[in-house]
């Protein structure tokens, strides 16, 4: 009865996992938002770059949750930081029911479970619950079939082979038949875990919390060496990630156009994209994600409460082979300006594949920099939707 009671003064922990762009903040969101639970949470977000996004989001949407962040991978270069953030929480255990924990979707779950067991202290102040990894049906049988270079794991396959539940997001980008293939991919991986189908990541809380289903036999039987601190963990050296924060207002126009155009071009390696953008004459920000070639954007509820001179764009692209500084250049050329480097007339060379002459016709046109008359027999008109070389440049 003494070791029941123990039992229960620990704090639960659920672990949120999934590749980038599955649909994990949005979980996150709905378990915070639902108020049928009745519980608070300490949320520990942690995000693969310099700059946070997701944090900016759920802190102004919950109130009253405990939040802390972490930046970098959660399951090497800061994992020690999580046994502090744990550790820096229990002090105030006295505001939450539960813990949180919401990793990057490049983070392998292991030595993140692996912290509840071998580090001596948390196990006597937390229990891990379960570990829920949400899965995006448009794009999880390649994630799962990716390729990695050698002793690179693939995160995908660690995260389903970690799970306690397993969501099956985005069911709508999926016929049945593909679905089936899915689920039947995942039990391969996992034959024990259950699978639930969802739009939006909404499942019901109770299918979530509380469920005690993290089951340290399982893990070892599939990982025997899982309790080794001294595993070695190697990401794929490609995959980076390139953030960026700028004052000042985005011309949505140029924005989208220049990500529609990226997203044609590249989609392919941009595994996660996401800011929190200030829109010049609008009160609310403008939150967009993407995830490869589908994007999403849209004018939010919340409102930025500071004046607009302190508004703060923030972005953030993770994926393979980046050119950072490109990226943050044409980000930057989205930021509203009359100084533009061309004017109506200048004679330019347009980038339609290849560096073709032409004539400034027009700035600003329909949320484009400039349009261009090509020298050729057709006086065809092109777009340049930034002003940055890549696009347009001088003869």
């Amino acid at each position: 009865m003494k070791r029941k009671m123990e039992e229960t003064k620990k704090i639960p922990v659920t672990v949120l996992t999934g590749f980038l762009g599955s649909g994990k903040t949005t979980l996150l969101n709905s378990i915070l938002n639902d108020q049928t639970h009745g519980m608070k949470f300490a949320v520990i977000e942690n995000e693969f770059g310099e700059v946070g996004v997701d944090e900016k989001i759920i802190p102004e949407s919950v109130d009253e949750e405990v939040i802390e962040v972490m930046n970098g991978c959660i399951c090497c270069t800061v994992r020690g930081d999580l046994v502090e953030a744990l550790k820096r929480l229990h002090t105030r255990m006295d505001k939450f029911d539960g813990v949180i924990i919401e990793t990057t979707g490049l983070a392998d779950p292991a030595p993140v479970v692996q912290t509840f067991f071998v580090d001596e202290e948390i196990p006597t102040m937390y229990s891990l619950d379960s570990v829920i990894t949400v899965v995006d049906a448009k794009v999880i049988l390649d994630r799962l079939a990716e390729e990695k270079p050698e002793g690179v794991e693939n995160e995908s396959v660690e995260q389903v082979c970690f799970a306690d539940k397993i969501l099956l997001n985005k069911t709508d980008l999926a016929d049945e038949t593909k679905l089936k293939k899915i689920e039947g991919e995942v039990r391969k991986l996992n034959p024990t875990a259950p699978i639930l189908r969802c739009l939006h990541s909404k499942v019901s809380p109770k299918e979530l919390l509380n469920i005690r289903a993290f089951d340290l036999k399982r893990v070892l039987d599939f990982d025997p060496e899982f309790l080794d601190p001294d595993q070695e963990h190697e990401h794929d050296s490609t995959v980076s990630s390139v953030s960026c924060r700028i004052k000042g207002n985005v011309n949505q126009h140029m924005l989208s156009r220049w990500i529609g155009r990226l997203i044609q071009e590249d989609g392919a390696n941009l595994y996660r994209y996401k800011g929190i953008l200030a829109i010049k004459g609008v009160e609310e920000k403008f939150i967009f994600q993407g995830v490869g070639m589908l994007f999403d954007g849209n004018i939010s509820d919340m409102k930025w409460g500071v004046p607009e001179a302190e508004r703060e764009n923030i972005f953030v692209f993770i994926g393979k082979n980046l050119d950072h500084q490109w990226l943050k250049d044409c980000f930057q050329a989205c930021i509203v300006t009359d100084n533009l480097r061309f004017k109506v007339g200048d004679k330019v060379q347009a980038n339609i594949g290849e560096y073709t002459n032409g004539t400034i016709k027009k700035v600003w046109d329909d949320g484009n920099a400039y349009r261009i008359e090509l020298d050729d027999a057709d006086k065809t008109n092109v777009y340049a939707p930034i002003d940055v070389d890549t696009y347009v440049k001088a003869r």
